[in-house]
């Protein structure tokens, strides 16, 4: 069993997707981890809409043109209804798109953890993906992901990450 650490380094960002249909079990078994992400208050502001028709992916591809993206047997859009969720009183801040990201990440990491492969995508043209999906007005796309095995085995990210160091404050900003 992996450790959490291991899991992170190892998770990829997919690009090339067998087309294997992505067994119904598996699929909720991701999604029950994104289910179970942790929100403000609670609220829980996330709905996760499921594409597996063709027809549907590929109008879905019109919104974010790269082919890679549509030929995966499924994609998952992370939605999220502001409405239902908290909202800090003393500046007024929204905390449904950072839920919903909290859920994507914990739907690539539990995808990864299984052998699927997820491409956060949040480069989209929203407007076409609200026509699609047919969203009702109150609901925002925070994120879409591809999600299927792997066509081949993603090289290991380049280490160009930022050192802990560079990125760690103690006790305020300098």
């Amino acid at each position: 069993m992996k450790t959490f650490l291991e899991l992170a380094e190892a998770r990829r960002s997919v690009r090339a997707y067998k087309p294997d249909p992505v067994p119904e079990d598996l699929l909720l078994q991701v999604l029950e981890c994104a289910r179970r992400a942790p929100s403000a208050c609670n609220r829980q502001p996330w709905r996760f809409v499921v594409v597996r028709d063709e027809a549907r992916r590929r109008l879905l591809g019109t919104a974010y043109s790269r082919d890679w993206f549509w030929s995966a047997p499924a994609i998952v859009a992370v939605c999220v209804v502001p409405g239902d969720a908290w909202t800090r009183p003393h500046d007024g801040k929204n905390y449904a798109w950072v839920d919903g990201a909290i859920a994507m990440d914990h739907l690539t990491l539990a995808a990864a953890d299984i052998g699927l492969g997820t491409c956060w995508i949040g480069a989209f043209d929203p407007e076409p993906v609200r026509r699609i999906l047919n969203l009702p007005d109150g609901v925002e796309v925070v994120a879409m992901t591809p999600i299927g095995y792997p066509a081949d085995d993603p090289a290991p990210r380049p280490r160009t990450r930022r050192p802990l160091p560079e990125s760690l404050l103690r006790e305020q900003w300098p």
